[in-house]
């Protein structure tokens, strides 16, 4: 447990946070939201004693261990499993089976774990930083954008390795759906002051929201009420027989707080120019194939027929080829056989978050939004750089000065200069803050064309996903159905045994094809159901036990914990001893029942997958149902 105490830090005269306080507490789970420069990486720093804060302190326990994933990369060992155990205490060969199932679950491969860290390239550098940090088992993880680098199936793993985190997390994320499922309380920085609650993100900015409402009334009605009591003021100052009265109401006014009319921030708004299209197709793609020099082709007989206001997403590990068929299909780069054919009303607009380096430097925001489309006058460029949050002297500034997540506005400012009827995105949240993330989905949707996106964020799969373009082991699926349904009925390769997908033919269990009447379709559907509760209901029954036991030995050590604080208070040594006696009882109750649960979950999800896939699969055959 650590207790931040009346920080105060500011960079020159602008105050990033001021005087604010909060604690995080054993076992929470914390999620850090807050708009990009407002401090939450500096709070970060502060934390990790990487910073120092101008006034105010952190109070943390003694022995109480930090572990914080920075970028900087200081590799040592010749391999990527040895330098992952650098940071265990005791024999690390004891634990490298641990060591090799946390990098499998960030995505190296058994080939990648005898690499040199050297020759790894930037994202699986900070992978590694991030397994090691993990490895070495903090009381408190650090984590800044951990999501970044990785593909979904990490993304996926990780969301569970955190869930399952014994100790507290504290960590900054831009995927909403990610932080809401692993968090148990939002801190979050507003307005330079912090403030904590137990929830998830909308149960915080629903709360802001209904705070800042209350304060704008009551500021409009402050403000009514000064102005009634300064015009009595200025009618009857000089009346003698009401100077008493005058007198009161000067000092009521004296006496009143203030309150200040709020700074409005400015979010992220803006939409996609759609340039009218009447065809119902936009475009084919045929027998597409792509290798890098005479290899193994990475892309090899792919087609796809793209409809005029198709949601497609592309999904699968990095490394699979999702960015360079993107770049195909936008024709970036030619492919080494096959076709693409498009309407010829067809006009495209491509976002590579590696573009970023096709900016010029030495010219303002406004300049480079400009000059990407000669048509368009200064004041539309402007308005341009007003949407993508660069207002005012903001438009002027260089693109050598700018941030990651800046130089992303700059980037999306460029594609709203054309009006365009397929939009071609590749990792577009990345740099984002969640506000602006929230805005670029709500443009997304509201756009009238086709889209195509590379995406790993899960929210933007189940808000927009049509179909799915899924890189697999197998080669490269076309799932036609939104990502719930393709999790349902087909699912990650790495996440258990699979599920098959809804096209293909039911196996049964002598691994023989299946086809079944519609009766005894539902008999088989309705066994398997009977089936499935009487074996999960054991197992709930015992995960809830588990958990009220748990929750009754916190309340309980929470109680002798204040006690205990009380017997020290008054030096009560023989109050002191027995209290000792029972927290610890209590903390170990606690430990074992955790130890339970963690095993008693896991196989009631891996029985609970096992009788889902059976279902699955079953539901599949009743489309071939004779």
């Amino acid at each position: 447990m650590i207790s931040v105490d009346n920080l105060t830090k500011s960079y020159g005269s602008r105050i990033i946070f001021d005087d604010v306080s909060f604690k995080i507490n054993r076992r929470e789970r914390v999620g850090l939201v807050g708009r990009n420069g407002h401090g939450k990486t500096t709070l970060f720093r502060i934390i990790a004693g990487m910073e120092e804060a101008d006034s105010g302190g952190i109070s943390i326990p003694k022995g109480y261990r930090i572990g914080y994933v920075t970028q900087s990369l200081n590799f040592t060992c010749s391999n990527v499993v040895d330098e992952s155990l650098k940071g265990i205490s005791g024999d690390p060969g004891a634990h490298r089976w641990k060591a090799e199932k946390i990098l499998a679950g960030l995505g190296f491969s058994e080939s990648d774990m005898a690499r040199s860290p050297a020759d790894l390239s930037g994202g699986f550098q900070v992978r590694l930083n991030l397994a090691g940090v993990l490895l070495a088992e903090p009381d408190l993880l650090l984590l800044d954008e951990p999501t970044n680098y990785l593909d979904i199936t990490s993304i996926r793993w990780m969301r569970k390795f955190l869930f399952s985190w014994p100790r507290e997390i504290f960590m900054i994320t831009h995927d909403r759906g990610f932080m809401d499922k692993i968090a148990t309380h939002i801190v979050g920085i507003y307005r330079q002051k912090i403030r904590k609650i137990e929830g998830n993100t909308s149960k915080y900015y629903l709360q802001i929201a209904q705070e800042e409402e209350i304060h704008e009334k009551t500021r409009i009605n402050q403000d009514r009420r000064t102005k009634e009591i300064q015009d009595f003021i200025s009618r009857f100052r000089a009346k003698a027989r009401l100077a008493g009265l005058v007198q009161s109401r000067i000092k009521a006014l004296d006496k009143q707080t203030r309150h200040n009319k709020l700074e409005k921030f400015k979010n992220l708004e803006f939409s996609f120019r759609f340039q009218p299209f009447n065809g119902k197709f936009i475009g084919t793609v045929k027998d597409l194939s792509f290798s890098y020099g005479s290899g193994k082709a990475l892309i090899d007989r792919f087609s796809l027929t793209i409809g005029a206001r198709d949601r497609i997403c592309i999904v699968g590990r990095n490394g699979a080829g999702k960015t360079t068929l993107l770049k195909l299909i936008a024709e970036m780069m030619p492919p080494s056989k096959g076709e693409l054919s498009w309407h010829p009303g067809t006009v495209k607009g491509y976002f590579e978050q590696t573009n970023v380096g096709s900016l010029v430097e030495e010219r303002t925001v406004e300049e480079e939004i400009a000059f990407s489309c000669p048509d368009i006058d200064r004041q539309t460029a402007r308005n341009i750089c007003g949407a993508m949050l660069f207002e005012g002297d903001a438009a002027l500034k260089k693109i050598s000065v700018l941030s990651g997540g800046e130089k992303s506005r700059v980037m999306l400012g460029k594609i709203l200069c054309t009006p365009i009827n397929l939009l071609l995105l590749d990792e577009p949240t990345n740099h984002l803050d969640m506000e602006s993330c929230d805005a670029l989905l709500a443009a997304i949707d509201a756009y009238e064309g086709a889209v195509i996106m590379v995406t790993h964020n899960e929210m933007f799969l189940h808000g927009l996903a049509e179909r799915l373009v899924v890189f697999g082991d197998d080669g490269i699926l076309v799932f036609d159905g939104d990502y719930q349904r393709f999790l349902d009925k087909v699912g990650w390769q790495d996440e258990g045994d699979g599920k098959r997908a809804a096209s293909e033919t039911v196996v049964d269990g002598d691994n023989e094809t299946a086809r079944f009447s519609k009766k005894e379709w539902r008999r088989r559907r309705s066994v398997l159901i009977a089936e499935r509760g009487r074996n999960l209901k054991d197992m709930e029954k015992e995960i809830t036990a588990l958990e009220d036991l748990i929750d009754a030995n916190e309340t309980e050590l929470s109680i002798a914990e204040q006690r205990m604080q009380v017997a020290a208070e008054q030096q009560d040594g023989k109050s002191i001893a027995e209290l000792s006696q029972r927290i610890h009882l209590y903390q170990s109750r606690i430990d074992q029942a955790f130890d339970k649960l963690e095993k008693v979950s896991e196989r009631y999800e891996s029985r609970k997958h096992y009788f889902d896939t059976l279902l699955a699969q079953l539901d599949a055959s009743e489309n071939t149902a004779v």
